[in-house]
Parts: structure tokens; sequence; C-alpha cells
């Protein structure tokens, strides 16, 4: 009947079916972000939130995130650490290796590169509803020595990520974030933790 047009395929705004429908807004990617900024500053980090509307190759946002962390790190500016930047938004992969991953491995893989073990800066980017892409896990950690660890396993980065297999890579380091399904979804979140 549908196909035929008997009966509409949606209720269109203004239908009767709404007359008494409330709709509430009771979590999205900010608020994800502003919960994250409360918690950060009870325990006394501070908190930079950047905005909740992140997109593109999650690869060059992360060269992006990367620039910026390093000025906050050697130069101050445009804060002074420490501090936490949280982030949203859904960044995409363009897959062109036969690895495993999703964006937000992929992002912080890119990361680790872009800082090249900089010091004191620490990093997480999980997918808020516990997948992130086809794998299990939500995301993964990053640290100052992500590099050099991986590089005592004979895992080679670039290669990873020009494979697309961040999944793999923070696999063998221990370092995926797991979280199982949330149930939800306010798209990526991201936090970076740059200390003095």
């Amino acid at each position: 009947r549908g196909a035929a047009g008997a009966v509409a395929e949606t209720p269109k705004p203004g239908d009767a079916c709404f007359a008494r429908v409330t709709t509430h807004v009771i979590g999205n990617g900010h608020t994800m972000l502003e919960g994250a900024a409360i918690f950060l500053a009870e325990a006394g980090i501070r908190p930079i939130i950047l905005g909740d509307t992140y997109t593109g190759e999650a690869r060059e946002v992360a060269q992006v995130f990367a620039a910026l962390a390093r000025e906050i790190r050697q130069h101050h500016n445009p804060w002074v650490p420490p501090l936490v930047l949280l982030s949203g938004g859904e960044t995409s992969v363009t897959v062109r290796g036969g690895g495993r991953g999703g964006r937000n491995t992929e992002f912080l893989l890119a990361l680790a590169l872009a800082l090249d073990g900089l010091d004191g800066v620490h990093a997480l980017a999980a997918d808020s509803d516990g997948l992130d892409g086809t794998e299990d896990n939500a995301g993964a950690l990053l640290a100052p020595d992500t590099l050099t660890r991986a590089a005592g396993l004979g895992l080679d980065a670039r290669a990873h990520l020009t494979n697309n297999d961040a999944h793999g890579y923070f696999a063998a380091l221990g370092d995926l974030l797991v979280t199982g399904p949330t149930r939800t979804n306010a798209n990526d979140f991201r936090a970076i933790l740059i200390t003095p």
C-alpha cells in the first residue's frame, strides 16, 4: 500500500500523530564533551572544548590536532598546559589497504606519527557507540612512547597507516580501548592531554 501511495512513507510535519508529542534532546555530541569537561575540571585538569563538528579524513584531522598540541606543549600558545583538548564530530577513512580498524584508531595512529613521541602528550580517540569501524573496540590510547614500544615489537607505524591497519597496530601494543556497545551514539570523542 505504501508503494502505491495509499499510505504515506513517513508522517510529515503537522501530521495529527504529532499533536501530543514532545521531543527533548537529552544528549548529543556537545553535551558529551560538556560532561567530560565537568569531570576533568572536578579532577583539577583544565578542559578546552574545541567543538563537536570535526569532519574530514581522520589522518588529515590528526595533522591539525598534532600541530595544535605541539604549539601548546612547546610554546604555551594559545593555552598554557596542563590541559585537555576535547573534540567530537565524525571523521572518515578512505580505505586503500587491506588492514582492519576504524576512523578513531586511524586518527590516533596518524596523530602518533605527527607527534613523533612528543613528551607530555597523551590521547584517547573513541566512537561513543563503543565500536570503531567493524571491530570490537571503541578506539585506542596513545602515549609519548607509543612509537618506541611499537618499534620494539617490530611494528612499522607508517606501513600500518598506509594499509589502514591501525587496529592491528594498537592491538599488538595492548592499547585498544574496549567498552562494548554503549547503546548510544554521540559521534566520536577525542581527548588530548597536554602536560608541561
